[in-house]
């Protein structure tokens, strides 16, 4: 099977069938996977190690300084994007997307192998902030780079069918991770969890970096990307470029990153702590209700893809918006004991985030032209993430601590009416060439 996407005849003769670029398509996006497996086994085994890492002696303010961490690292998204994009759209994005999956799997290995605070002191928070650091500007060139990349290889009308791989990739790494917390859950007693247990996901999240890294060591470079380099090396203030000349695709892009960030960190990471701690949730069971909501994440991306390659982007964003606005604040009443009840959240909240995840790289990337793609998406869409996602789990579980856990769901309902109606300014761009 060709790693290119096949060129479609332009003479007389019928273009033979087309094949997926499957090996192309997966090495381009287990990087994301990698990457997204990290950040979603720090935040789901944070209540297990957040007081190894942290002094013990009160655990609430262990588990809000852990997650302070893992907030703070996102600040550094912008600065990932900012850089690792700029380099991309200069040094090629094969280039750059090896060098983010060395900079994430390096951070995991070296969370897994972290000294205890009873055995360093405040050494060990800084030892963590750090690793956190490599991997939050790892995380912001690695969506960027791999995005575009997506984006360049594909055939116009085939754009959402390559996109929807971003969000396979991902939906299949946060599978990993939820069901070994499930596995881990089971077959350790909290303290063995909280002493080692939770050291184990990070060991093997910088196994599957080496891996990743294999994968993607004979990835072509993008023929759009050959073709424009002389261009992006000739602007001249990049990420003013990005505001001077495409104000509005930054606005746009702003806003309906603002809901998918939003989405992403309050199923997949901020909700199974707080369902845990807070709610009185069964561990296991919230484990396994990921699990399966994840399952329906990774199976309808495709098809969701396929469908936006047929009707357009533009009505599956307005009815993925218009939906979370509606349904967020009645969903979170039922999170709780039971699992039918975590069911419904996961399955309605995740099966409505794949109508925007599926289309995610072909969205961003028709909003700039090659030559500030990477650095366009890196820069804008990493600094929204720091702003609303980072701080997701941070803000929810200080809401519960204050006895106000329901003002957090009527804050994502709030991005969602502002999604919905900058996603109404959105051209629709189906079909069409990259410019």
């Amino acid at each position: 099977m060709s790693d290119r996407a096949p060129n479609f005849s332009t003479t007389g003769t019928a273009a033979p069938p087309h094949r997926l670029p499957v090996r192309t398509l997966v090495a381009a996006s287990i990087g994301n996977a990698i990457e997204w497996y990290d950040w979603t086994i720090y935040a789901t085994f944070s209540i297990y190690f957040a007081t190894q890492i942290f002094p013990a002696e009160n655990e609430a303010l262990a588990l809000i300084s852990t997650l302070a961490t893992y907030a703070l690292a996102f600040f550094f998204r912008p600065l990932g994007g900012w850089l690792l994009g700029r380099f991309a759209d200069l040094r090629g994005r094969r280039t750059a997307m090896l060098l983010t999956i060395l900079l994430m799997a390096g951070g995991s290995l070296a969370i897994a192998l972290l000294p205890t605070f009873a055995l360093v002191g405040w050494l060990a928070p800084i030892l963590l902030l750090l690793a956190r650091i490599a991997q939050g500007m790892s995380l912001g060139g690695e969506v960027s780079n791999a995005s575009a990349y997506l984006a360049e290889i594909a055939p116009p009308e085939r754009r959402g069918r390559y996109s929807a791989f971003f969000y396979i990739s991902t939906g299949t790494a946060v599978l990993i991770a939820s069901l070994l917390g499930a596995v881990l859950a089971a077959t350790m007693t909290p303290e063995q969890l909280g002493a080692y247990g939770w050291r184990i996901p990070f060991v093997l999240g910088g196994v599957l970096g080496l891996v990743g890294l294999w994968l993607r060591r004979a990835m072509p470079e993008t023929d759009q990307f050959e073709e424009n380099k002389a261009k992006a090396q000739a602007v001249r203030h990049p990420l003013a470029a990005t505001l001077r000349e495409h104000p509005k695709a930054v606005g746009q892009l702003v806003a309906f990153t603002l809901l998918s960030t939003l989405c992403y960190y309050t199923f997949f990471s901020a909700l199974t702590p707080f369902a845990v701690s807070s709610r009185g949730a069964d561990a296991g069971q919230v484990f396994v209700a990921l699990s399966i909501a994840t399952a329906l994440f990774v199976a309808l991306q495709y098809p969701m893809g396929a469908l936006s390659d047929r009707f357009g982007r533009k009505p599956q964003l307005l009815v993925w918006s218009a939906a979370i606005a509606v349904l967020i604040v009645p969903l979170s009443t039922l999170i709780g004991p039971g699992l039918g009840n975590m069911l419904v959240v996961f399955c309605v909240g995740l099966g409505l985030y794949t109508m925007m995840t599926s289309i995610a790289p072909a969205i961003m990337s028709e909003l700039f032209p090659t030559e500030l793609r990477g650095l366009g998406i890196g820069a804008w869409y990493n600094l929204t993430v720091a702003l609303f996602g980072g701080t997701a789990p941070l803000v929810i579980q200080s809401l519960s601590e204050a006895g106000l856990a329901e003002v957090f769901f009527w804050y994502v309902a709030g991005g969602a009416v502002l999604a919905f109606l900058v996603i109404l300014t959105l051209p629709e761009t189906k079909g069409q060439v990259l410019r």
